[in-house]
């Protein structure tokens, strides 16, 4: 009779848990490819996610400065997200005309129903005024995050995740984003 209550526990218990499980892959969404790589803010964390998508086995390009001309046969996007003025200045673009960019490519995204993934790699070292800025601006419009846990130390990714139900995954390095990156397509 013990041994029966305790199957019976058991099997209700592995049923919470499968249903339950907070790293589901059922609550992430599943991406199509093409996956088009762009940054949103010109930082350097774009070419690493070009490294992690071809580690991956993805089928993607890379456009660190993507426009709405760019998204011909492509099913996902995948937005880099952190500011730096070097890299602005190297692609000869001020802070204005990069919003102004990301803007204009979110907008043409939601035209032509491509989901939008984003990624932000930098950490804490690539948080500050210009990188809020752009996150608060771009994350709303995600269907899915991966964050490097130290970027995300004041919660700001949890809030704006939570508030949109924005499935996030958060990581220890930049690295490990590999994993999540792979399983988040098709």
């Amino acid at each position: 009779m013990k041994k029966t209550h305790f199957s019976i526990f058991m099997l209700f218990l592995a049923f919470i848990l499968l249903i339950t499980d907070p790293l589901s892959p059922k609550e992430f969404p599943q991406f199509k490819q093409p996956v088009l790589i762009t940054s949103a803010g010109q930082s350097a964390e774009v070419q690493l996610a070009s490294v992690l998508a071809k580690r991956a086995g993805l089928n993607y390009s890379l456009s660190k400065t993507a426009t709405s001309r760019d998204l011909a046969d492509v099913k996902t996007i995948a937005l880099v997200i952190g500011t730096s003025l070097k890299g602005l200045g190297a692609a000869g673009l001020d802070m204005s005309q990069e919003n102004e960019r990301v803007s204009s490519l979110i907008k043409a995204t939601q035209q032509f129903n491509i989901p939008i993934l984003c990624l932000h790699l930098g950490g804490e070292q690539r948080r500050g005024t210009l990188s809020d800025q752009m996150i608060k601006t771009v994350l709303p419009f995600a269907q899915h995050v991966i964050v490097v846990k130290s970027g995300n130390k004041d919660g700001l990714f949890t809030e704006i995740c939570n508030t949109h139900s924005i499935p996030l995954i958060e990581v220890e390095r930049a690295a490990d984003a590999l994993e999540p990156l792979k399983n988040a397509f098709l």
